[in-house]
């Protein structure tokens, strides 16, 4: 027999319980946060600001930028790596703090293989190989003849030690025996200023700043690091097009939560993301500087850093490198 009070009870309080299906789907139910890890105004910012608009418009949700800087992004993706696993804080970040940097640092406070999942490798972008204007060469035949002729005569400058400058030069002399003189600089912009004023022979930096310098006529286009010509830039062969094969590098960019995220917030966040990779124009930035939509998911995308980490783990090891 149904207790006339309980029944009573229960209709007061029908309206407002909500089936659990429709409590999950509630989620996000307040502002999110996306944590970069490297300077304001650079490439990575910039992408996550586009990410963070685009994907905050889908979710119903601002996604607050949080700037956390240090050790080559390390310390933002261990921020993100020890948040709270609810979905709200996320993590757009590169190769270098993704992969590379797990053999390069001692004693690193996470492991991108365990600690994080990628919603999405979203873009890709290549970089470039160019030498000063005055050197003697023409094309990377002529760079690889020059170089393998005068072993540690030419010199590399890089944007600093365990970069993807750094990371191909050693590529370069382990897997085709081109031994450069390989110099650091402290960023891009510096290395920038040292082959323009002809301090240096050869650079491997981001297209984004040596297009115009090419174009002016003050240094040379070699080739591009992705495995392919690139559409942007249609004229330039690729390392492997050039006869160095087996090395390539694509600078790739990930956003990523805690792995121990709910699997259903994983699946919003995906499908939030698939709608914001395709949007027309989100990322021309990128695209009209030789990069290219990658956009892999959570499974593909972490077999994808696995075999990242195994890959730049070897070059880093066979070099003896250490971040300084």
């Amino acid at each position: 027999m149904v207790n006339r009070r309980s029944f009573v009870g229960a209709a007061v309080l029908a309206p407002f319980v909500v089936p659990h299906s429709a409590m999950a789907q509630a989620w996000p139910d307040r502002p999110m946060r996306m944590v970069i890890p490297f300077p304001a105004g650079g490439p990575v910012d910039a992408g996550g600001r586009l990410i963070a608009g685009a994907l905050g418009e889908v979710l119903g949700q601002p996604i607050a930028i949080d700037i956390r800087t240090g050790a080559g992004g390390s310390v933002g993706v261990e921020v993100a790596a020890k948040a709270t696993p609810d979905g709200n804080t996320m993590v757009f970040a590169t190769t270098g703090a993704l992969s590379v940097n797990l053999t390069l640092l001692p004693n690193l406070g996470y492991d991108t293989r365990r600690d994080l999942i990628p919603i999405s490798i979203a873009i890709g972008t290549p970089l470039l190989l160019a030498c000063r204007e005055g050197l003697p060469v023409q094309d990377l035949a002529g760079l690889i003849a020059l170089a393998k002729s005068k072993p540690g005569n030419l010199t590399l400058a890089t944007s600093g030690v365990g970069g993807p400058p750094h990371l191909l030069a050693e590529m370069m002399r382990q897997r085709a025996g081109l031994d450069f003189t390989v110099v650091h600089y402290r960023g891009a912009a510096p290395a920038m200023v040292a082959i323009l004023a002809n301090e240096v022979d050869v650079t491997i930096l981001d297209p984004a700043v040596m297009i115009p310098h090419i174009k002016a006529g003050k240094m040379r286009a070699l080739a591009t690091t992705s495995r392919n010509r690139n559409p942007t830039m249609p004229n330039i062969p690729s390392l492997v097009e050039g006869g160095l094969r087996g090395i390539e590098f694509e600078n790739w960019y990930a956003l990523m939560v805690p792995s121990a995220t709910p699997p259903e917030r994983i699946k919003r966040l995906r499908e939030g993301m698939n709608r914001v990779m395709a949007k027309p124009g989100l990322f021309d930035i990128f695209i009209n500087q030789g990069g290219r939509i990658i956009d892999m998911g959570p499974e593909e995308g972490a077999a994808f850093i696995r075999k990242e980490v195994e890959t730049w783990g070897e070059v880093v090891r066979a070099a003896r490198m250490t971040a300084q």
